[in-house]
């Protein structure tokens, strides 16, 4: 059973950064390939939504929100996934959570949260 676990959020004023990991515990590195990984973020009261991706063939896509300001990466081989985030805003200010899912659509899962504070 894949357990993802996020790290690295908290308060940072607007125009900083924050780097989130996302961890894959309990999967093995031939598994880790298979899966498409992705950044959804909700914010207090709105619906949760897509930030960043990244498939298994390398293509990465954005909300438009975003783009230009949030890398997402990954390293195999420590079966981690990264959201790299610059100029920040108070608009940026959500739950981030990590998932990955099959490019078929199945099997998704999800990790408990990071939470990210934009703020002066």
């Amino acid at each position: 059973q894949v357990r993802l676990v996020e790290s690295g959020g908290g308060l940072v004023q607007p125009g900083g950064s924050l780097r989130l990991s996302c961890k894959a515990n309990g999967m093995i590195t031939s598994v880790f390939w298979q899966y498409d990984k992705e950044w959804y973020r909700q914010a207090l009261g709105k619906q949760r939504e897509l930030v960043a991706g990244i498939t298994t063939s390398s293509r990465t896509n954005y909300a438009d929100s975003v783009k230009g300001r949030f890398t997402i990466s990954r390293d195999n081989s420590n079966k981690k996934v990264y959201l790299q985030m610059n100029n920040l805003r108070p608009e940026d200010t959500a739950v981030y959570y990590c998932s990955f899912v099959r490019p078929t659509g199945e099997d998704r899962a999800w990790g408990q949260g990071a939470r990210v504070t934009v703020s002066s």
